[in-house]
């Protein structure tokens, strides 16, 4: 069976994954899958598994075929109307649960939510935040309460252009803008996943500079902002940072050790 992808030139991984979808069993079955690789597959369950191979040849991801992502723990449901979350987004979620320690009930916000990953992942790993979460796309926002609703998490969910009308007084903003430039030849292996959550400008910085231009007016004294952004940006939004006035400017590592999110602490009296 596995056999069968490698030779049409298929991720092992990502075979397994497909495989064990086209079976009706879970990812996390992996083991089960290769006890039983010789095992003779019936024909609909082949003609399934071929069609999932050669979608995802055809650069299709393996989320979208699936129709779920883990994500910080939690399985979320996902589809071509949101950008699949990524591993190093864990990073943006593990500075943020930081900044909240030692505050209670803190009020969350999550701007360009997608599937909800970022504000669910809070939610979940701390019940009593008051978090809520914002995206342009109603397309993006009916995935997202899907996945609140089926996880029992009471993220509030609301259509808007990133700050317009968001509420004052927040202990944290964080975001995963888009952020790649108009044209990056990037683009290419991202094309079944939504361009406008990809895009940003010519050096794909417009939304994080409309983000940081406005989050102070929507930040209390010592409020984070929190954002992720390119490989190769870091230098760049930390001087927006520190430009507009945040304190403590600083930039964390992803998985891979690059300088994947930057962020800054707001306060009132300089």
């Amino acid at each position: 069976m596995l056999a069968a992808a490698a030779a049409l030139g298929l991720d092992r991984l990502d075979a397994q994954l497909l495989l064990l979808h086209a079976l009706g069993r879970a990812a996390s079955e992996r083991a089960w899958l290769l006890a039983h690789d010789t095992d003779t597959l019936d024909e609909g369950i082949w003609s399934r598994f071929e069609h999932l191979c050669r979608h995802r040849l055809a650069g299709e991801p393996v989320a979208y075929l699936v129709g779920e992502k883990e994500f910080h723990g939690l399985g979320l449901q996902v589809d071509a109307r949101v950008l699949v979350p990524r591993p190093d987004t864990e990073t943006l979620v593990e500075w943020a649960l930081q900044c909240l320690d030692g505050r209670s009930a803190p009020a969350v916000l999550d701007l360009g939510t997608g599937s909800g990953a970022i504000a669910l992942a809070i939610q979940h790993r701390r019940p009593d935040a008051r978090v809520a979460a914002v995206d342009a796309s109603a397309d993006a926002l009916a995935v997202a309460r899907a996945n609140a609703a089926r996880l029992g998490l009471a993220v509030r969910f609301a259509q808007g252009d990133w700050l317009a009308g968001a509420e004052r007084g927040l202990d944290l903003i964080v975001s995963n803008p888009p952020y790649i430039v108009t044209g990056d030849p990037h683009l290419a292996a991202l094309r079944h996943e939504p361009l406008q959550a990809l895009v940003s400008g010519l050096d794909g910085l417009d939304d994080i500079r409309r983000i940081v231009q406005a989050a102070p007016d929507h930040l209390q004294d010592g409020g984070w902002l929190l954002l992720e952004h390119g490989h190769d940006q870091a230098d760049a939004v930390r001087r927006l940072l520190g430009g507009r006035g945040f304190a403590e400017v600083q930039s964390r590592d992803d998985l891979a050790g690059i300088a994947r999110c930057s962020g800054g602490i707001w306060r009132t009296v300089k």
